[in-house]
């Protein structure tokens, strides 16, 4: 009898549906989030958050950028890297300013970090808006999200973030892996991020944690790509909108599928 309640059991796992993680079926989202990303009233929602990320770190850097600097030097300086760069001519060149070259590098990270945020918090509604009104108008408002919750949200990715940076901190001088963890740090924070303010307006609190569960590893994989984007030159300047557009139209998109095979 136990034997034969483990078949069946067995059977009927079997005979359930599997969500499978497929590149295809997030290729719309991508390609629609581009297309929208052309509208002029997405122009806007383009330029103020990286300008105001942008202003405030630049404020920031004034401010403190000789101390940091002399922070850098002080624990650099003698370091048996930089000894070892100052052998070649051009690694001897950023040896004797790599204090300036370190806090250049990190100053992008922290106003595509700090774009992202400020998008997700106040830019996001309108964006949602403007696809839901344009191609998803009969989908209902359940309002499962609140702005309160959008901040808690961020702030939960943000400290992940910093802390899945300090930690792989010494991983990154490896050449093999310091391409791929900047990848990897924003894939995460922007489908954490994205992915709340793309429901938050039209589903349950029930059916976003239902999407997010389902949809996890697409989630992730979106993460990536925008990511990427993020990471090429001047095309990163569009990547946070484009990367909440992204995921405006994939979240919207599953959640009228799910409620189209929801029972009555």
């Amino acid at each position: 009898m136990l034997c034969l309640s483990l078949m069946r059991r067995h059977e009927a796992r079997s005979r359930k549906p599997r969500h499978v993680c497929t590149m295809p079926g997030m290729l719309p989202a991508l390609t629609r989030a581009f297309f929208s990303l052309l509208h002029p009233g997405m122009f806007l929602l383009m330029v103020w958050p990286v300008l105001v990320s942008l202003a405030l770190w630049l404020v920031l850097a004034f401010a403190f950028w000789s101390r940091a600097a002399q922070w850098v030097d002080a624990r650099f300086a003698t370091s048996d890297i930089v000894q070892w760069m100052i052998q070649f001519s051009v690694l001897a060149f950023v040896a004797a300013h790599l204090s300036t070259v370190l806090l250049a590098i990190v100053l992008v990270p922290l106003v595509l970090v700090t774009a992202v945020l400020i998008l997700g918090m106040f830019a996001m509604p309108a964006m949602v808006a403007h696809v839901a009104r344009r191609q998803y108008s009969g989908l209902e408002r359940r309002r499962g999200g609140t702005f309160a919750g959008s901040a808690w949200n961020s702030l939960v990715a943000l400290v992940v973030f910093l802390l899945l940076a300090f930690v792989t901190l010494p991983l990154w001088l490896l050449p093999l892996l310091w391409p791929v963890l900047p990848v990897g740090l924003f894939a995460y924070l922007n489908q954490r991020v994205f992915r709340y303010d793309a429901l938050a307006e039209h589903a349950s609190s029930q059916e976003m944690k239902d999407i997010i569960r389902r949809y996890r590893g697409e989630l992730l994989l979106l993460g990536v790509a925008v990511a990427v984007v993020g990471h090429v030159p001047v095309l990163g300047f569009f990547a946070p909108v484009y990367g909440g557009l992204v995921f405006i139209h994939f979240c919207l998109d599953r959640l009228q599928a799910l409620r189209m095979r929801a029972p009555e």
